[in-house]
């Protein structure tokens, strides 16, 4: 539906179904637009509704559809593979890695160097991520995704060809700095979509991670030592001297090829940056900048306090979700291997089957907090599996009785399942952020302050539970389940912040 504006020719319209609400026309859900007038006119604007557009209008939303833009989508998800492979990928070899480079003589300090070049990644992205995302802002999205791309891409390779702990530690140090990225890719996507297409684009988006979780030490654990495992290829002094340089090279050639096809294909997205747009920013008579820019400094960002509340439920859902992870590998209750193979495979099934169904039939912030509710039952249901496989134990440990067995397997996959739902939370929490928003050209900013908590607790989480779960064990602490305490306060805090963001579905359907 067009409306002519005041102040315009008659042929110059202005569309009312873009990807972001303006100040102009505030619509409320889909079940309250056609019994509620919209504020009527709008003194500053000139625009003006009859009762009929008041009617019609839900009624043409729901019936409108944009189309998927398919191929800007598998760009993107090509792009977002980078990370989580460059990330997972020496995990298979990190320890032997270490050790041919000499670090120590003590076999025991080896766990130590392999988790400094682990976390040194995380650590250098969480101090990245919000300057990559304001940069976006201000010169656009592409070249900030691919500069990040491209450099991912040469450190990676310089991974594979360090001879020293220095050298790995530098190159692992600027990967996690040029991996700050992910906030810009989020925006991107949330740039894309709009109320009618996001139940379809976010949830494929969302299966990326756990896919770049899965090929990246598939190439690591398979690559590593090709000198030794394929020799007629291989043998020559090059790859003995460099044994993980293949699998690096691997990541690498992905890297380029991923920031190639973008170059290509993906279209610039920022409102102010892209050269057509399905809104017409020039209509306000600004030169091409929208009439409802808002600040996008930092201290702009935490001042809102649906933005700020939403950093804060953000960070605790990756506390959540990391710690659950680390406590479930720590039981070891069960085979570690095929386990988490299940919960991958249940992860993705969840994105693409579900999460369309449940971003089509619940309101965003109903369902945010139903994710967050199921933490305190996941962190639960653990000692509880372990009690049950201790009554089918033997002497030496091993779970004999069948029952138990079956028992303990339909416990197993309960727990996964609640933990792996749980995590959609992250899903919603992109297009909470993106309605959160205070204008399309601060999405940028919003989703890197964002992801900087979220990486920050990812960061946190892994040592403090295993910290607190080892403390509970050796000292007897509560009968060695104080960890279960202070986790299931956390979830329970959680939840209550949640509460704290207001009903989420006039936003989404255009507020």
């Amino acid at each position: 539906m067009a409306i002519p504006r005041s102040g315009h020719g008659e042929g110059e319209d202005i569309e009312l179904t873009s990807r972001y609400s303006y100040d102009d026309v505030d619509f409320e859900s889909h079940n309250e637009a056609a019994s509620r007038a919209l504020l009527g006119p709008d003194t500053t604007s000139g625009v003006t509704l009859d009762d009929s557009d008041l009617e019609m209008e839900p009624a043409r939303r729901r019936k409108r559809s944009t189309p998927i833009p398919k191929l800007q989508l598998m760009t993107l998800c090509a792009v977002r593979l980078v990370d989580p492979i460059s990330f997972t990928q020496l995990f298979p070899y990190v320890n032997e890695m270490m050790r041919d480079l000499h670090v120590t003589d003590r076999p025991s300090r080896i766990g130590f160097y392999s988790g400094l070049v682990d976390s040194l990644f995380a650590i250098s992205q969480l101090f990245s991520i919000y300057h990559w995302a304001k940069l976006s802002d201000r010169i656009g999205r592409r070249p900030v995704i691919f500069t990040s791309t491209f450099g991912i891409a040469i450190c990676t390779t310089l991974f594979g060809l360090s001879t020293t702990l220095w050298a790995a530690l530098a190159a692992r140090c600027m990967s996690g700095l040029l991996a700050g990225n992910i906030a810009v890719i989020h925006s991107t996507v949330g740039e894309l979509t709009d109320e009618s297409n996001q139940a379809q684009i976010f949830p494929i988006y969302g299966v990326v991670w756990p896919l770049g979780s899965i090929i990246g030490p598939l190439i690591g654990g398979t690559l590593s030592h090709p000198a030794v495992h394929w020799p007629d290829y291989f043998g020559n002094e090059w790859f003995r001297r460099h044994p993980y340089f293949l699998p690096c090279l691997v990541c690498s050639t992905l890297s380029l090829t991923a920031a190639a096809f973008g170059l290509r294909f993906l279209e610039e997205t920022h409102p102010l940056k892209r050269a057509t747009s399905r809104l017409d920013w020039k209509s306000s008579g600004k030169s091409g900048k929208s009439s409802h820019t808002a600040s996008t400094s930092l201290r702009s960002l935490m001042g809102n306090p649906l933005i700020r509340v939403l950093c804060l439920s953000g960070s605790a859902l990756s506390f959540l979700g990391s710690g659950f992870d680390v406590v479930f590998v720590l039981f070891s209750f069960s085979p570690i291997g095929y386990s988490l193979a299940v919960a991958g495979i249940t992860a993705a099934a969840l994105q693409i089957f579900l999460m369309p169904w449940i971003l089509r039939t619940f309101d965003l912030d109903v369902t945010y907090r139903f994710c967050m509710g199921l933490f305190p039952f996941a962190f639960v249901s653990l000692p509880m599996l372990n009690l049950l496989a201790r009554m089918g134990a033997d002497s030496e440990g091993n779970v004999t009785a069948q029952w138990v067995r079956c028992a303990l397997w339909v416990g197993i996959a309960a727990t996964l399942a609640m933990s792996r739902t749980a995590a959609l939370g992250f899903s919603l929490s992109l297009i909470l952020l993106k309605n959160a928003s205070p204008s399309p050209e601060a999405l940028g900013s919003t989703n890197g302050l964002a992801q900087f908590f979220q990486c920050m607790s990812r960061s946190v989480s892994p040592a403090f539970v295993s910290s607190l779960f080892a403390l509970s064990i050796d000292k007897h602490l509560l009968g060695g389940y104080l960890w279960v305490i202070v986790m299931v306060g956390v979830s329970i805090f959680a939840c209550f912040i949640t509460w704290k963001i207001p009903g989420a579905r006039a936003r989404v359907c255009g507020s």
